[in-house]
């Protein structure tokens, strides 16, 4: 945001230099961000005198150049060769002298110096306007018509305004800074000094000739509604005082009134619109949402078409004139001719408006003020200081009684503030009294004091403040954080009430177990391509969320599973002959249920290739289904999730997989990719996938550190080998065998699955390896043997099992 020195030195007083004040704003939080001189004229004509030119005669050696002796103010009148048509003696003119830098209209900025042009000396330049940028015109040179003495600076002859800009870097929450008042108020606060309110106590109704009424249809989106007309209006060119004003912070001067509205907008922080009162039908202005793809011309003459919860101003026949909030229509904007004026001060709401705005790619000056919150109780003031300030620029009479649509006023925000925790967060104990002043200067005033709590009651203009911590954040920010000493150790505090968990560490943790174990993190795009589900047939319960402005079809929808953009990322590896795969990515997907939008955490891993690149040591084995499910069980483990229930699935994702559920959720479903979608890919390899329910394993994650002493006592190993139905899985024998026996089993393996010959149809054969340890005292050869003999017997009475002995 651009603030001018000279332009904020209107309301306020400020001593201190552009610099200095910049030092303030940045200390209050208004991060100044750069400050540099702006003149309007770029320049500021330094170099340029005014000269006479007493002698004209034909250069010898050129027909079109002239040989001038010209008075500029120096010690002896200066040779001066010039190509001008129109120069004479006796002329009065502008001589830029030797070493002057030029800053013409068009091109680059160029430094006069003496030289000899067809063998005549010349030193210094008499010149036309559009060589030091006062215009456009090169047909001769500037003749003026004043009795200042030669030698006098042009800067005077042209009144060049000089002055500094400030550029802010605003942060979304400081909508009550995005004007010059609300820069004062900053500089009230912190330096203690009176803000100097332009006065519109001059305001007063002429006639009643031109009387515009307001129907405020949606007072959610329009909150209040402030409007008056101005008759009689001349619309030209705006003073220089207020081009320049609007010149200082960027904005280039269009007309008058428009300049006017802009003016405002950039003194107090609310925008204006002006409408051309001939053009609205029926004298009634409707604010209201149109139907759902109206069509509407903007004064950028493009049609666009309206969304139902597109915030309109509409005429008397309900035709939209302007985008409330955001920009004009075709029909209804000032213009040469107008001479009508019907003046709008309003206050949209946020939400509405910066859905509008982003909808339609439209980003202005009101716009960016609406949909960050504006001041609700300053819509008349407005309002008076602008229809004022047309009559004073513009003429014309006020005609209308000023029609002020707020059926619910909105009030100020009380917040109770313990003195503790002002002590607390900030670190220091700062006098109630100086407390009590801060916040007067910032205009939250303290209605009710109590031993160890005080009420405050903030204004809406302050849509930032709106719990006790936004209070003390106002404290701390003017009492000045240069203020509040170091303690010797670092610390921090909160007044919020939330849980120690959170789910950004949770995820850089599980991030760093997978890094550990060899794989890669990538983000891909959340937008994807609805041909991948169409022709693998996939559909999930809900809806696909299109894009209403989708950039290609292949960016088309929101993703409703993490594996087609894991997919593209693994196809542009293999490609590149990066065949060895373990990847992992935190994302989102997204679903339309019963008309409401649903976001869903997810985690997922993508496992391709060999399990590690071969080598003179170790031969390479290709990753497997048990590949994915040994890391899927150390993100379990990790996490302390223990009561899971593990079943096959059929899904159609998955060639073969296994979902995992808590408490009947489902937790994460992990398989080898189906062989039709990795060809879809272009991919020649098995592929392994699985997606975990990030939100629900972060709300079930409660991993226990348990530290106790090194046991003194051996374990000991045995093995077990035993015949089972092929449908009976590992886990059905884990939890079995930790049902049995609790207390001794430490540790249960399969290092071996066997199905085939010598092993009947139906059948498969594992062998297991147990590890026995009783942490109080030494396992005999009788304690090994029972623990062995009541486990083979729950196998063979609970899973029908044959051992093999």
């Amino acid at each position: 945001m651009t603030i001018s020195y000279n332009w904020l030195k209107e309301y306020i007083d400020i001593p201190e230099s552009a610099e200095e004040i910049g030092k303030v704003l940045t200390s209050t939080g208004l991060e100044v961000e750069s400050v540099h001189a702006f003149e309007t004229v770029k320049g500021g004509l330094q170099g340029l005198v005014v000269g006479e030119v007493l002698t004209c005669a034909k250069h010898p050696n050129a027909d079109k150049l002239s040989v001038t002796t010209v008075d500029a103010g120096q010690d002896k009148p200066l040779h001066i060769v010039c190509g001008a048509p129109n120069v004479a003696a006796g002329q009065k003119v502008i001589v830029a002298l030797v070493g002057t830098k030029l800053f013409p209209s068009k091109g680059e900025p160029f430094t006069i110096k003496a030289a000899k042009i067809r063998g005549e000396q010349s030193e210094g330049m008499i010149c036309a306007e559009d060589e030091i940028g006062l215009g456009e015109s090169h047909a001769g040179i500037i003749v003026l018509d004043t009795k200042l003495p030669n030698g006098t600076p042009a800067s005077k002859l042209y009144d060049v305004q000089s002055d500094y800009v400030l550029e802010i870097g605003l942060t979304p929450n400081r909508a009550d800074a995005a004007s010059h008042i609300g820069v004062a108020r900053d500089i009230k606060a912190s330096k203690n000094r009176l803000i100097k309110w332009p006065s519109v106590e001059s305001f007063k109704i002429d006639n009643h000739d031109l009387p515009i009424s307001v129907v405020v249809e949606n007072t959610e989106a329009c909150p209040r509604y402030s409007g008056v007309t101005v008759t009689g209006v001349t619309v030209g060119e705006s003073p220089a005082w207020l081009k320049n004003r609007l010149l200082a912070i960027g904005l280039t001067p269009i007309n008058n009134l428009v300049d006017i509205t802009n003016f405002v907008c950039h003194e107090l922080g609310q925008p204006m619109h002006a409408f051309d009162a001939d053009q609205i039908k029926g004298r009634k202005v409707i604010v209201k949402t149109l139907a759902e793809g109206t069509k509407f011309t903007t004064l950028d003459n493009k049609e666009r078409s309206l969304r139902a919860n597109d915030l309109m101003i509409c005429n008397g026949e309900e035709e939209g004139m302007c985008i409330a909030g955001v920009f004009g229509g075709m029909g209804s904007g000032i213009a040469e001719k107008t001479k009508n004026v019907f003046l709008e001060s309003a206050h949209f709401s946020a939400n509405y408006i910066r859905k509008t705005s982003i909808q339609h790619q439209l980003k202005t000056d009101a716009s960016f003020r609406f949909e960050r919150g504006t001041d609700p109780n300053i819509t008349v003031y407005a309002l008076k200081r602008c229809a004022l300030l047309i009559q004073e620029i513009a003429g014309g009479k006020i005609s209308s009684d000023i029609v002020d649509v707020y059926p619910k006023r909105i009030e100020n925000r009380s917040i109770i503030v313990k003195d503790k925790n002002v002590d607390r967060l900030i670190g220091k104990k700062i006098a109630r009294e100086e407390v009590f002043g801060i916040l007067k200067r910032l205009d939250i005033e303290v209605i009710e004091k109590h031993t160890e709590t005080y009420t405050v009651s903030v204004p809406p203009y302050r849509v930032d403040v709106l719990q006790e911590a936004d209070v003390i954040e106002e404290i701390l920010r003017i009492y000045g954080l240069n203020n509040i000493e170091l303690s010797n150790t670092a610390s921090a505090d909160f007044l919020a009430e939330f849980p120690v968990k959170n789910f950004d560490k949770f995820k850089f943790t599980i991030g760093q177990l997978l890094i550990s174990n060899g794989f890669y993190e990538i983000w891909t795009n959340s937008l994807t391509n609805q041909a991948y589900y169409q022709r693998n047939k996939i559909s999930f319960e809900g809806e696909m969320v299109e894009i209403l402005n989708k950039l290609s079809e292949e960016q088309g929808i929101l993703r409703q599973t993490m594996l087609f953009t894991g997919l593209e990322v693994c196809a542009y590896n293999i490609n590149r002959k990066q065949k060895d795969l373990k990847l992992y990515e935190f994302g989102k997907t997204y679903f339309k249920v019963n008309g409401k939008y649903e976001e869903n955490e997810r985690l997922a891993l993508y496992i391709t290739g060999n399990v590690e690149s071969e080598n003179w040591q170790n031969k390479t084995t290709a990753v497997s289904y048990y590949t994915i499910a040994q890391h899927v069980s150390q993100i379990l483990d990790k996490c302390g999730v223990k009561d899971f229930k593990q079943e096959d699935v059929k899904d159609q994702l998955f060639d073969y997989g296994a979902v995992i559920s808590v408490q009947n959720k489902e937790l994460v479903k992990l398989g080898k990719v189906k062989s039709s979608l990795v060809k879809d890919f272009g991919i020649k390899q098995d592929l392994f996938y699985c997606e975990f329910n990030s939100s629900l394993l972060f709300q079930l994650a409660n991993p226990k550190l348990v530290i106790r002493e090194v046991t003194k006592f051996p374990e000991v190993k045995r093995d077990l080998s035993l015949v089972l139905e092929s449908p009976v899985r590992f886990e059905e024998i884990r939890n079995l065998i930790l049902t049995t026996e609790k207390k001794l089993i430490k540790n249960i393996s399969a290092f071996d699955v066997y199905e085939g010959e010598n092993i009947p149809k139906g059948k498969k054969a594992y062998a297991l390896s147990f590890t026995l340890q009783d942490e109080t005292k030494t396992l005999t050869d009788e304690e090994i043997e029972k623990t062995m003999s009541k486990l083979m017997t729950a196998f063979e009475q609970k899973l029908g099992a044959i051992i093999r002995k």
